[in-house]
């Protein structure tokens, strides 16, 4: 919401890898980034972190790559600002997201393709 600055959906979820546990007692930490901004979405990278609070120690526990629609007064998909790419980390990080983006709608239209034959009685 803070870049489209109207309401967002969630569209998708991409790689939710689990890497370490959470503990009770953890202080837990999310990082969130905007990796590639679209005609009405946005891929927003996020890294969770656990903290032992006694002993300092950070541990990267969770990554994934989630997909938002933003939503204008009535409900239906409107324009976003685009992303402005300052650092060689940000393109980085777009490149990789555009690349997710085009297996993304690969594999829906593969989706689709496959529905509109199961209804019309072919495997």
């Amino acid at each position: 919401m803070r870049h489209t600055r109207c309401n967002t959906v969630t569209a998708s979820i991409d790689r939710l890898d689990f890497h370490h546990p959470v503990y009770i007692g953890d202080l837990l930490t999310l990082k969130a980034c905007i990796n590639l901004v679209g005609t009405t979405s946005i891929e927003i990278g996020v890294r969770a972190e656990a903290e032992d609070l006694l002993k300092g120690e950070i541990r990267h526990t969770a990554s994934a790559y989630l997909t938002f629609v933003a939503l204008g007064s009535h409900g239906k998909p409107t324009k976003v600002p685009g992303l402005m790419l300052e650092t060689e980390e940000e393109i980085r990080r777009n490149r990789e997201a555009c690349d997710r983006r085009d297996l993304r709608l690969k594999e829906k239209r593969r989706e689709k393709a496959h529905q509109g034959r199961a209804h019309h009685g072919r495997p």
